[in-house]
């Protein structure tokens, strides 16, 4: 599909095709802007370390114009957060390391239904990696991340620098105990100092009256939660159900390293977790080593676990266990994918992406359904 450049209200623009979706860049030094698909309109992206772009037109009749800010400091966040407390609104965050997905948007949309409010937070931090070469792989787009969260209608992106979130002498570390321990704490040292760490950080510059966290990454929540009772953060904690392909992966940033072959053989982990739930929920013998035999001869080159865990304390679950969920960690080939399942009588409170045909003339919409 070739591209074509025009100018429209000011700026040089580039759009490609008949599908219409825009990609325009604003003229020097004025902060940039994405006209995205013709219904949504003219998205304005402006950085807090340039002039916002001055374009006030719509293109084709398109219903709306959308702004999104972006901030790079404590300072500038906390400026609009109290902008926006003197007005009487209510804020909601939503922390991310970028490569958003449909999942990092159901978040976004859970935290517009209930805030006025909402900043999505983009950091990479190196601290709660273990391998200093997949910090250095893990995939950033950040120009495709303002694109979704400009057609999201998100108010704020906070997107420090490395030196923003730890300046030079910066010596504190946040360590949960317990709960830190099993699971990717046992695999991945350092991991889940560095998430408590970060988000701890994160939610005291944002100030938020509530966080929003998917399910996927359990432990990362648990570990959140105790930390903001232990410390008496005033934010609410909104957990999020995981968002699923129609096989069964679990939607992931990762997930864009995985090849073709990889792709195909990934949705293995669900299915053999939700066996898993499925034998310790009759009180049969969930059979985790089995579950581990199962995934390395469907292709996955190393399991780190499968477990049975009480979602509340992360401790090895027995059958009087009234509240378990089944944990699974494994590697196929650079990409390390993991997933849980709750262990109940019904299916796990997860989600499945779902595209929906629309009127004639209109974009195909997606919803999201329990699976």
């Amino acid at each position: 599909m070739g591209c074509n450049k025009t100018r429209f209200a000011g700026f040089s623009v580039d759009w490609a095709g008949a599908n219409r979706h825009w990609i325009g860049l604003s003229q020097a030094a004025t902060g940039k802007v994405l006209i995205v698909a013709k219904p949504i309109g003219l998205v304005i992206i402006h950085d807090d370390r340039r002039k916002p772009a001055p374009c006030q037109s719509h293109l084709d009749g398109a219903a709306m114009t959308l702004q999104l800010e972006i901030v790079r400091t404590v300072t500038a966040l906390r400026s609009s957060v109290s902008r926006w407390r003197g007005n009487g609104e209510s804020v909601g965050v939503v922390p991310t390391m970028g490569m958003l997905h449909s999942g990092h948007l159901r978040l976004v949309g859970e935290s517009r239904s209930r805030c006025r409010r909402t900043i999505v937070t983009i950091f990479v931090n190196a601290k709660q990696f273990d391998d200093a070469a997949d910090f250095a792989t893990y995939p950033r787009d950040e120009e495709s991340d303002r694109a979704k969260l400009a057609a999201a209608s998100v108010d704020v992106l906070y997107a420090p620098d490395p030196t923003e979130m730890y300046p030079p002498g910066f010596a504190t570390t946040v360590s949960v105990g317990g709960i830190r321990e099993p699971l990717c704490g046992a695999f991945r040292p350092g991991y889940c100092d560095g998430v408590a760490t970060v988000v701890t950080k994160l939610l005291l510059q944002a100030l938020a009256d509530v966080a929003f966290f998917g399910e996927k990454d359990f432990q990362q929540l648990q570990i959140v939660r105790r930390l903001v009772r232990d410390l008496n953060i005033p934010t609410e904690i909104i957990c999020v159900p995981t968002l699923r392909e129609e096989d069964g992966l679990a939607l992931s940033s990762r997930n864009v390293r995985l090849t073709g072959e990889e792709r195909k053989i990934a949705p293995r982990l669900y299915r053999v977790l939700q066996a898993v739930s499925a034998r310790f929920a009759r009180g049969d013998d969930p059979d985790c080593p089995g579950a581990v035999r199962e995934l390395l001869g469907a292709g996955f080159s190393k399991v780190d676990y499968v477990e049975v865990q009480d979602e509340d304390t992360l401790e090895l679950a027995d059958k009087s266990c009234p509240h378990a969920r089944v944990f699974g960690a494994a590697h196929l080939g650079r990409t390390r994918l993991t997933d849980n399942v709750l262990v109940a009588p019904g299916p796990a409170p997860s989600m499945r992406l779902v595209d929906t045909p629309a009127a004639h003339g209109q974009h195909t919409a997606t919803r999201w359904q329990h699976r």
